[in-house]
Parts: structure tokens; sequence; C-alpha cells
């Protein structure tokens, strides 16, 4: 006899099964949905800065009229430091630069250093800090001896020493930036996700996996990862913001790109020190303004991830509970005589003096006589 399934109706009915494109936009989206308030409103004002400026890093070719160290085209030599017009938006530097191309290709020469450094520094922090919470012993003590101190090491002064190792090798180009951010904030993944490893490798389902004989690259990768990670991405977008700040300074002390490899914002700046005494400020205003508008973006998004989705910070908008009215009659008992007939408002026919005193729980003074 053939059993046919039954399918309740009520509604279309939907495969449980997402495409991965589709839990790719719901992950996303979830942060955007949970979040509210101030929350919301430095997500939504930050994403839409940094997808503004990823566009114009993405089609800097065709956003800037000129390439990032042309200093002539048909008409000759551009002219030095002339102010803003028609032919120069933003004006000229003292390199005869185009300081509009400059700050459309700088913006590209920081999307590239900050995407290279936060996915080297995502894979091996959180690479190190998974196995070192995992496997303990003296991997993990020294690895955690290294880590702390590298991290107890200036940022800037880390950063500046790996620039100049680096540069012999690799140039002054944008690996060598990218390495330099790089070894800056691996110690911050590592410390975070080994910590969230030690933790999280005493729950059951982690022994229960031992028991059943799961490798331990199996219970790394299927059973420890996806938990040890849900701060990774809070963390990568204010590192992100921090890693703009950083190669803006490396720049401007000379230790970060160099003029011929690509534009960068901060040796712009450290050019434009001299005009600024001049009265000559827009060589300085611009690449400065657009340091500080990136920067801030990528910190709503950061600051707007971490209140939403941190449960320590989440802002909850409570409801308020309504109760129905009481109805006359609706307290006392269905078979009382009060619910009968008596109404609400009538008094009692005994005197007060024949009741029990509530206080001092005594007879009355005259119900002894009335009881003879």
């Amino acid at each position: 006899m053939a059993i046919t399934p039954t399918v309740q109706s009520g509604g279309p009915i939907t495969s449980s099964r997402r495409s991965l494109p589709g839990r790719v936009v719901a992950v996303v989206a979830t942060p955007y949905r949970q979040s509210a308030g101030v929350a919301r409103a430095m997500l939504v004002v930050g994403t839409v800065l940094t997808a503004l400026i990823a566009l114009v890093a993405i089609f800097a070719p065709l956003v800037a009229p000129y390439d990032f160290d042309q200093v002539s085209d048909g008409g000759g030599r551009f002219p030095k430091q002339a102010a803003p017009s028609g032919d120069h938006l933003f004006g000229t530097s003292v390199q005869t630069f185009d300081v509009f191309s400059r700050v459309v290709w700088g913006a590209r020469t920081e999307l590239k250093v900050v995407v290279l450094s936060l996915v080297l520094t995502i894979v091996i922090g959180v690479v190190l800090g998974l196995v070192a919470g995992f496997v303990g012993g003296w991997l993990d003590r020294v690895l955690v001896l290294v880590m702390d101190a590298l991290f107890a090491f200036p940022y800037l002064l880390l950063a500046i020493v790996v620039a100049f190792l680096l540069s012999d090798s690799l140039g002054g180009g944008v690996t060598t930036a990218a390495a330099a951010i790089t070894a800056v904030y691996i110690p911050q993944y590592f410390r975070v996700v080994r910590n969230s490893t030690v933790s999280a490798k005493q729950a059951t389902y982690v022994e229960a996996a031992r028991a059943l004989g799961a490798p331990p690259h199996t219970i790394m990768s299927r059973y420890l990862f996806t938990n040890v990670v849900q701060s990774v991405p809070v963390i990568a977008t204010l590192n992100a913001a921090d890693a703009v700040g950083t190669l803006a300074a490396l720049g401007f002390l000379g230790y970060g790109i160099q003029p011929t490899d690509a534009a960068e914002w901060g040796y712009d700046l450290n050019r434009a020190m001299d005009d600024a005494a001049s009265g000559i400020w827009w060589t300085g205003v611009f690449p400065g303004l657009a340091i500080v508008v990136l920067v801030m973006a990528l910190t709503f998004v950061g600051e707007g991830l971490n209140e939403t989705l941190n449960p320590t910070l989440r802002v909850r908008r409570l409801v308020p509970v309504v109760l129905p009215p009481r109805r006359a009659g609706a307290g006392a008992p269905a078979g009382s005589d009060a619910g009968r007939g008596a109404p609400s408002g009538a008094r009692s026919d005994a005197p007060s003096d024949a009741r029990p005193d509530a206080l001092t729980g005594k007879e009355p003074a005259g119900s002894e006589e009335g009881a003879k």
C-alpha cells in the first residue's frame, strides 16, 4: 500500500535550504534589521559613505581626469600650485599634480591596502588563535608570549619597523604597507579567537564530537570556527578605520607608499605642510578631508555593528503591555452572595464597632454584653 504524503494548506511551499547568495544576503542584512535608533543611523550613514568611496576607488580611471603621477597634458605642463578651477577642480600641488586626481586614485590605494591587510590579518590571527586555544600546551604558551610582546609594542612604531625591514625586498608599494599593517593587528584577532576557543572547547557538543572520534581539524573547522569568529566582523570594521589612519601616518612620515608607485593621502599631506604657511590651502584640505570621511564612515559601521551584535550593548525596544479594563463584579467568586445580588457600592449594615479590631485581633468592648 503506497503512502501518499500530505501537505498542509495555508501558504506556498518554500524550500528550507537557501542558495549561497541568499544566505550571504541574509547574514549581511541581519544587523540592519536588528538595529534601532542611533545604531541604525550609524550603520546606514557609514555604509552609504563607505560604498560611495568604494565605488570611486573601483571606477577611479573613469572618475579621475588624469593619472595619479601625470603633470602635463596636450596643452603643456600643469601650472604649479594653481587654485581650484574648471580645469583642475581641487587645484594643483607643488609638484604640479592634479589634486583631484590624486584624491581619487588615493581612494583606490586605501581600498587595496585595507582589504589586503585585513584579509592577511584575519587569516593569520584567526588560524593561530584557533590552533593555540584548541591544542594548548607549549604551543599555546609560546604563541601567547609572542602575541603579547607584539601587542605591547607601540603600533605605529611596529608598523614603521616592519615597513623599513620589508622595503628592500618588497619595495615601497602596496604590499609593503599592507604587511606593515598586518603585523600590527594580528595580536588582536589572536587574543579574541584564542580566548573564545578555550571557553568553547569545553562545551558538550565538542566533547560529543571527540567521543565519536572526530579528528581535531574537523572539530576546529566544523564545530568551533563558527562559534569563535562571531566578534571578528566588528573588530575588522573598526580595524579598517584604524588602518586608514595608520597608512596615512606611514605616508606622512615617509615610510609608506612611494609617490612613484601609487597616490597616497598621507604623502600628499606631508607635501602640503609648506603650502599651508603660504595660504595655499587646497593641497592639504582635500586629502585630509578624504581621510576624515573614510575613517568616520568605517567607524560608524563598526560602532553600529558593535551596538547591534554585542549582547551587553544591544538596546531592546520595550513594548508596553496594556491590560483590558476590569469589569464590575469580575473579582468576586462565581457562587458568592456578593456576585449574585449585592451591589458593588452597598454598605454593610453591621456597625463598625462590632467588627474585630484588625490591628489587635481583639473583640470590641460591646461584643461580650451582646453575647450575654
